[in-house]
C-alpha cells in the first residue's frame, strides 16, 4: 500500500531557473561568478535597505541591501497594505540589521519610484489580483509611515540610463549606484532573508524593469 502523500516544499529556484524565466520573457541573461563582479562590496549595517534604483542618491549609506522600491518590496510580496504594516516591516527589517528606506526623486517626488508607482496605480495587479492591487496610502503617506517607523526616505538625482540589471545570489553582499554607470541592482538573497515568495518577487523584478522601459539584459550574480 502506498504510505500518505507528503506534501514536499517546492525546489528552490536556481540562477539557472531564472535564466529560463528571463530568455522566456525575452531576455538576454547569463551567470557570472562574485570574483569577476568588481563592484561587489560587503553589505554595512549603516547602509539603507533600499530600491534597486541605479541613480546616484542625496547621502552615502548606500551599501545596504537593493529590494524593489525598499521595502515596498517586503509589503507587496506579503499583499500587506497599510501604513501600520508599513512601519511593523520598518521595525523588522531595522531588527535584521538594516536601515529601511523608500525613497523619491528631484526635489521631493515620492512617485519618483516607479516601482511605488506602478504597484499605487495597481499595475501588478495583473500578476496576482490579491497582492498586486494598490496598498490604502498614497507614496507620501508611505514615506511618512517609513519615517514614522524608523526608517529613511532618500532621493534619487538624475534621469534613468541603467545598462543592465544585476540578480544577486551572494548573501551579504551588494553593488552600490554609480550615477554614471548605472545598473538595476537586485540582492536576491535579501528576499530570501525576509522569506518573500521568491518566484513571484522575481517575476515582479522583472516585470518592473520591462513595464519602465527598462533594459532586458541581466548578469545573475552567483558564489
Amino acid at each position: 500500500k502506498m504510505g500518505p502523500c507528503l506534501a514536499k516544499p517546492a525546489p528552490e529556484l536556481t540562477p539557472e531557473d531564472v535564466v529560463g524565466v528571463l530568455q522566456d520573457r525575452g531576455w538576454t541573461a547569463e551567470i557570472v561568478k562574485a570574483a569577476d563582479v568588481a563592484d561587489l562590496v560587503d553589505v554595512s549595517p549603516t547602509g539603507y535597505l533600499k530600491c534597486v534604483d541605479g541613480r546616484a542618491v542625496d547621502h552615502n549609506n548606500t551599501a545596504g541591501p537593493k529590494m524593489l522600491g525598499g521595502v515596498y518590496a517586503i509589503a507587496h510580496n506579503r499583499g500587506k497594505k497599510t501604513t501600520a504594516d508599513l512601519e511593523a516591516i520598518c521595525a523588522e527589517v531595522a531588527k535584521a540589521g538594516h536601515v529601511p528606506s523608500v525613497h523619491g526623486d528631484g526635489d521631493g517626488n515620492m512617485l519618483g519610484c516607479g516601482y511605488c508607482k506602478l504597484w499605487l496605480t495597481g499595475k501588478f495587479a495583473d500578476l496576482d489580483p490579491v497582492k498586486g492591487a494598490p496598498p490604502t496610502y498614497s507614496a507620501d503617506e508611505g514615506a511618512a509611515a517609513v519615517k514614522s517607523g524608523g526608517g529613511k526616505v532618500e532621493m534619487c538625482k538624475g534621469k534613468h540610463a541603467e545598462k543592465f540589471v544585476y540578480i544577486n545570489f551572494v548573501a551579504d553582499k551588494t553593488v552600490e549606484p554609480n550615477g554614471d554607470n548605472q545598473k538595476f541592482v537586485v540582492d536576491a538573497w535579501c528576499a530570501k532573508k525576509f522569506k518573500l515568495d521568491i518566484p513571484s518577487y522575481l517575476v515582479t523584478a522583472a516585470a518592473t524593469v520591462e513595464r519602465l522601459g527598462g533594459p532586458k539584459i541581466a548578469k545573475l550574480v552567483v558564489p
